[in-house]
């Protein structure tokens, strides 16, 4: 038996992950409903406590731990669950008894009870009816019948193997309607093509949460752009003593710029992301023009793009404007440190003509300890050359004390000077600097 070495332990959850979200068959003619709630994090162990509550009433095997998604053959449906970043998708299949699109709503067979408490919102609500080609009205006026007399909008899809229609709009009971006319796709294509129209649809609501979101932040960007421009021209005008009340201003506009970035970066980041994946599956969708029919491409094209282009546009301004609140405070600080330098350079001159005028007393104080010195050391000497004329010693006092006069104040001077240059090497290096 061959040995191999330790598997990764992600190995075998990201090599099932290709796998995971299958695509369910869809034999036509087949009515599909299709609920995308959101729920928050605290919702989400909600989830699995009701899947268990339907899995009790229709004797299935109970939800394994941990599952994102679930799938159930009830017979006369079938039932799916995906749970998403931030939805979760539930999907009934029910084969139609009869050919007319729209007649027979597949959640009617799920209990009501169960559905109306279902944790999270309700995002998205669609009707999808699969009908063969032989169903498809023959005159444009009966189809738009069955949109409630709407505009249609639609195109020749999976390279002309099928017809899809909607018009985005929302009809009894809540929910929007796809039409998927089946020329000669096979079941598992015509799964994939409709739950294409099922992400189509969920990621476009998705992306637009964060359009009414952009709207008042773009007010509040208005507003943050018109109070940095009132500050940048009070700095050019502004004196020295104004300068910390405008840094101060300048300081409470950047926190709140920087509380709406951190307050909207998610939702606009994921817009951009969910604005994507539309573009994607309408892609994949490989969708023809049907004369007189105008396509989901060009919808999303006039009716989505300019909402995620706001969107795009407030994000960017917020950005922008963070990044020119930073350069304004930094000129400003820039100014502040300027003047704080000014101020120093005044204090150490200041400082330096106070040391100076110190070194000059110290000097003056130092001729007047010569002096003093000299005056009670001389009398020293006029003592003492009294007393050895006292004893008979041939000594004139006055012209002692007189000549030891210049000798003692050289002795004097000497002896202070070295004290001072001894202190001086003792002190730190900036106090010698001013001593010396």
């Amino acid at each position: 038996m061959i040995e191999l070495p330790a598997a990764h332990p992600l190995r075998e959850t990201l090599h099932n992950e290709v796998h995971a979200r299958p695509y369910e068959p869809v034999a036509a003619p087949e009515d599909v409903r299709y609920l995308a709630l959101v729920a928050d994090p605290r919702e989400r162990a909600a989830e699995h406590a009701s899947l268990a509550v339907l899995c009790a009433h229709c004797a299935l095997a109970p939800l394994a731990e941990g599952a994102t998604q679930f799938r159930a053959d009830l017979g006369a449906f079938r039932v799916k669950w995906e749970r998403h970043s931030e939805f979760s998708g539930y999907t009934v299949y029910r084969p139609s008894p009869a050919p007319e699109p729209f007649a027979h709503d597949p959640l009617e067979l799920l209990p009501q009870s169960w559905l109306a408490s279902l944790p999270g919102r309700l995002i998205v609500s669609l009707h999808a009816s699969v009908v063969p080609q032989s169903a498809l009205p023959d005159e444009p006026e009966a189809l738009a019948r069955l949109f409630g007399g709407n505009l249609v909008i639609g195109g020749r899809i999976a390279g002309g193997a099928a017809d899809a229609y909607t018009d985005f709009k929302l009809h009894e009971g809540g929910a929007s309607r796809v039409l998927v006319v089946n020329r000669n796709m096979s079941p598992r294509q015509t799964g994939r093509m409709l739950q294409r129209l099922f992400e189509i649809e969920v990621y476009r609501m998705m992306a637009l949460l964060a359009f009414p979101l952009a709207q008042s932040t773009g007010q509040r960007v208005r507003d943050a752009e018109s109070g940095l421009a009132r500050i940048t021209r009070a700095i050019a005008a502004s004196r020295r003593e104004d300068e910390p009340a405008l840094l101060d201003e300048l300081t409470r506009l950047a926190a709140e710029i920087e509380n709406s970035v951190a307050e909207t970066s998610f939702r606009f980041s994921a817009a951009r992301a969910y604005y994507s994946l539309v573009r994607q599956r309408v892609a994949e969708l490989r969708e023809e023009r049907i004369q007189g029919v105008q396509t989901i491409a060009e919808f999303m094209q006039r009716r989505l793009s300019p909402a995620m282009s706001t969107c795009e546009s407030v994000a960017g301004r917020q950005e922008a404007l963070s990044r020119r609140v930073a350069r304004a405070s930094e000129l400003l600080h820039t100014r502040v440190d300027i003047v704080r330098e000014q101020q120093n350079q005044e204090l150490l001159a200041s400082l330096d003509r106070r040391q100076r005028l110190q070194l000059r007393l110290q000097q003056t104080v130092e001729g007047l300890s010569i002096a003093a010195i000299t005056y009670y050391l001389v009398g020293l000497v006029l003592y003492a050359a009294k007393a050895l004329k006292g004893t008979g010693v041939p000594v004139d006092p006055d012209l002692a004390a007189g000549i030891s006069i210049p000798v003692v104040a050289l002795l004097v001077a000497i002896g202070v000077r070295r004290i001072r240059r001894t202190l001086s090497r003792e002190a730190p290096a900036d106090e010698s600097r001013w001593s010396a």
